[in-house]
């Protein structure tokens, strides 16, 4: 080999390392990148939980259903401790996707009952419950 190919060689192998150097920082922020929406995700989901809503609501069945009178103690207590699950925006908004997912799942809801519920149980929710409403408002 002679002096300019080895020369030549040489350039090639600094120009690869230098552009794999590149494009791996480029893979680590869009890893980091993944890792911090997954984190958020998992910080909203951890918070609140479909699990969450739908004990809290599933004493109240009978109620929005027309087969009580009323809600019973528990249906209010699980209205309650529901007020308490979501802290921000987001949280509210995946809450309330439960209470929507939860309601589809029931055959005979009565609107009224649902959308009275907190305030028959003086326990006003950070969202409306409602079969139509738009949780992303």
């Amino acid at each position: 080999m002679d002096e300019h190919t080895t020369h030549t060689r040489k350039k090639k192998k600094k120009k690869t390392t230098a552009k794999m150097k590149g494009a791996a920082a480029v893979a680590m922020v869009v890893v980091a990148g993944c890792l911090l929406a997954a984190a958020a995700v998992s910080v909203v989901d951890g918070a609140v939980t479909c699990g969450d809503v739908d004990a809290s609501l599933l004493p109240c069945v009978a109620y929005l259903t027309g087969k009580a009178a009323a809600p019973s103690g528990d249906c209010c207590a699980g209205v309650r401790h529901l007020r308490t699950l979501p802290v921000g925006t987001a949280e509210r908004r995946f809450a309330c996707d439960c209470v929507k997912k939860a309601a589809a799942r029931f055959k005979g809801l009565n609107g009224d009952a649902i959308r009275d519920l907190p305030a028959k149980c003086a326990a006003p929710l950070p969202f409306p419950l409602s079969l139509d409403f738009d949780c992303n408002t």
